[in-house]
């Protein structure tokens, strides 16, 4: 990883990168706990948490296009860990479609441990990542291939907002998360609403047609942006009588976290 990076991020959204940091920003804005996507070791001695937080065990094409054994393996180890509540692919980056065959072992341990498989779809970080394995309808054909399976849609496919509503109409297995859709510090969020009004209706828009708020979850992509501005963010395009679900009870389901009481 290039930490500078991840550092210099931190910094345009208000925050150090550091897990003091963080933990202050969660007790700053309410939030009780997070799910870390993690994308680097598949050693479950490598993914050490403090007990606000969870993780989802990630594939990275190092293991996609190696010892993919030795990697399931791995991965079961991690599922079998209270801690570990799901797997996480990056297929833009392995450049691997999500319903290929070298995915079947993942989706069948998470079968079997009944835990979700998040999908990182939309936007790439990165140039060299492929947009046509990351677009939203290849999730599709994966959850009619593996109907049992909880499937997350990471960032709601970004921009291909349409196609992403499209695919969770139609596969109730799916659910989405709204994270990584900001990034930095908004210094005026009235005039960030009113300049990116058109998108924020486009968002707004499109989870009234699909109605399903109860597959829907908030999230931010720590440290890509400022905590507090992205709550106001998804309060603008989420209806307040449905925050409860979108901001806690939600995550607290489909990843099966076992948090008491309810927002």
């Amino acid at each position: 990883y290039d930490y500078e990076v991840f550092d210099q991020i931190a910094v345009a959204a208000g925050y150090v990168n550091s897990e003091k940091s963080l933990h202050q920003a969660y007790e700053d804005n309410n939030i009780v706990h997070g799910v870390v996507m993690g994308n680097g070791a598949l050693e479950p001695d490598e993914h050490t948490y403090p007990a606000y937080m969870s993780y989802c065990v990630g594939l990275d094409r190092d293991w996609i296009h190696g010892d993919m054994a030795h990697a399931v393996a791995l991965v079961e180890e991690n599922l079998k860990r209270r801690q570990c509540c799901g797997v996480k692919l990056y297929p833009g980056y392995n450049h691997v479609y999500v319903s290929d065959p070298v995915y079947d072992p993942i989706y069948e341990l998470a079968r079997k441990y009944d835990k979700p498989v998040a999908i990182h779809t939309g936007l790439t970080a990165t140039a060299n990542a492929l947009l046509k394995y990351s677009h939203p309808l290849t999730l599709d054909e994966a959850a009619v291939k593996f109907p049992d399976v909880q499937i997350v849609m990471c960032h709601i496919g970004n921009p291909f907002l349409q196609d992403a509503i499209a695919v969770l109409e139609k596969n109730h297995n799916v659910a989405v998360d709204v994270s990584g859709l900001l990034e930095g510090k908004i210094p005026d969020m009235n005039a960030f609403l009113k300049e990116k009004r058109g998108y924020i209706n486009m968002l707004r828009d499109w989870f009234s047609y699909l109605g399903a708020y109860d597959r829907v979850m908030f999230g931010t992509d720590w440290p890509l942006a400022n905590l507090r501005d992205y709550i106001a963010f998804v309060k603008v395009f989420i209806p307040e009588r449905y925050w409860g679900d979108v901001f806690f009870n939600n995550a607290n389901a489909i990843y099966r976290l076992g948090l008491k009481g309810e927002a």
